[in-house]
């Protein structure tokens, strides 16, 4: 499995409701890629105080990394992508983690 983590550093003026668009779009992708099985997202909390730059998150789930990689060619991806993008004010505005783990059982 393939945890891809995404940590989102947004603009004081980002649009909230666009988003949500952006959240909603990549959610709706599941069952749309092959792998792609799991989406969650919400604010980043920062309960530890070691991230207050990033504002919001997002995890997906894939089978392996050709799930991941058909993810990352999708061109429905790479538009929500392209929000996010002006969303956070630049590309450097986003951290990305792709984690890999064992199957889960």
């Amino acid at each position: 499995m393939i945890y891809h983590a995404v940590y989102l550093s947004l603009t004081e003026t980002a649009d909230r409701h666009e988003l949500a668009s952006v959240m909603s779009g990549l959610e709706n992708l599941l069952g749309q890629i092959d792998g792609f099985v799991a989406f969650h997202h919400g604010p980043n909390i920062d309960a530890e105080g070691k991230s207050p730059e990033a504002h919001y998150g997002f995890h997906g789930l894939y089978d392996d990394r050709a799930a991941l990689d058909l993810y990352a060619a999708d061109p429905r991806h790479q538009a929500l992508g392209a929000r996010l993008v002006a969303l956070c004010g630049g590309a450097d505005g986003i951290k990305v983690y792709d984690i890999e783990t064992a199957k889960d059982p």
